[in-house]
């Protein structure tokens, strides 16, 4: 039996893999003597196939877990593997695990094909979105805690792809909240927001007017998996941003972005980037745009439109 365990997310595959080994101790092997890890950029042909078609001692099967063997530069480790890797036993499980970037030579590509096709073959790609979202939340209420809509959306945002990382920040996080959700402020005490050009593109297109670019970045933020949710907040946060710069700027017209941001306290490169906008549209214009994604607030929580459809109408609206 093969197992093949693959993808750039290391972290839920390292689980996966641990979880795999973990019940295999506990169903065939408690005493832990026939479980195996190899160093595939390390082991030489003969030893390989040595503990792959070994006999299981005192059990029904053995495990021996390779990692990394699609980074080897053995030429003969890989030549036989592509070989015979159709002939190895079905008393044994063999699970190829894979975290390091892999070999550009044709028989590393050739193996790589063979695994794939394995029916336990399984990739972890980078959670983007919605996905990354239900699994921070899921997280965080397996290992006790609880974590506000609000709270997710930012560590969505700006956690990027190190799940590494996020696991880390979930349990700072539990142990600092001490029994209650965490909270948008408490996320914030942990993790600096990321600057995301394209959401400002995105609300530069919606306010100068440009209906093309505005539709085409939020269609790219859906491709990438962003729920109409999480679009929406985005939008609603910069205006309230601008908003609050505009207000500031009508008190304090000589202000400058730094002190602005520190007044306010944003980024300076998010003060830098909206100074524009503030300067072409009047406090009351803000405030009405700002109402009306109120209004489409309300109108999504109460059921009486879908959310998608009114982000549309606003933005060729607005535009």
């Amino acid at each position: 039996m093969i197992i093949y365990i693959y993808g750039e997310d290391t972290f839920r595959s390292r689980d996966f893999l641990s979880q795999n080994v973990e019940r295999f101790k506990k169903e065939r092997d408690p005493q832990g003597m026939n479980v195996v890890f190899l160093d595939g950029q390390k082991v030489e042909s003969s030893q390989l196939w040595n503990e792959i078609t070994a006999t299981p001692f005192l059990a029904e099967k053995k495990m021996i877990v390779v990692q990394n063997i699609l980074s080897t530069k053995d030429t003969d480790v890989l030549e036989s593997l592509v070989e015979g890797i159709k002939k190895i036993p079905e008393k044994n499980i063999v699970v190829f695990y894979q975290s390091e970037s892999m070999g550009k030579s044709k028989l590393v590509q050739e193996l790589q094909k063979l695994l794939a096709k394995e029916k336990w073959a399984k990739e972890f790609i980078n959670l983007v979105g919605a996905q990354l979202s239900g699994w921070i939340k899921t997280e965080a209420e397996q290992r006790g805690g609880s974590i506000n809509p609000a709270a997710i959306a930012y560590l969505t945002q700006n956690v990027g792809k190190d799940i590494w990382y996020a696991d880390s920040l979930i349990d700072q996080l539990i142990a600092y909240a001490e029994g209650k959700e965490i909270s948008l402020a408490d996320v914030q005490l942990f993790l600096e927001e990321k600057v995301d050009d394209n959401i400002f593109n995105m609300v530069d297109a919606i306010v100068v007017g440009n209906r093309k670019l505005a539709f085409k970045l939020i269609e790219e933020q859906r491709r990438l998996g962003e729920e109409d949710g999480l679009i929406f907040g985005m939008a609603l946060r910069q205006f309230r941003i601008l908003i609050s710069m505009r207000d500031l700027f009508n008190r304090q017209e000589n202000i400058t972005s730094d002190t602005m941001a520190k007044m306010l306290d944003l980024h300076p490169f998010v003060v830098k980037k909206s100074l524009p906008f503030i300067k072409k549209y009047s406090l009351d214009k803000l405030k009405d745009i700002y109402n009306q994604l109120l209004e489409i607030d309300i109108k999504t929580k109460t059921g009486l439109a879908d959310q998608s459809l009114l982000i549309d109408l606003f933005v060729g609206k607005l535009a």
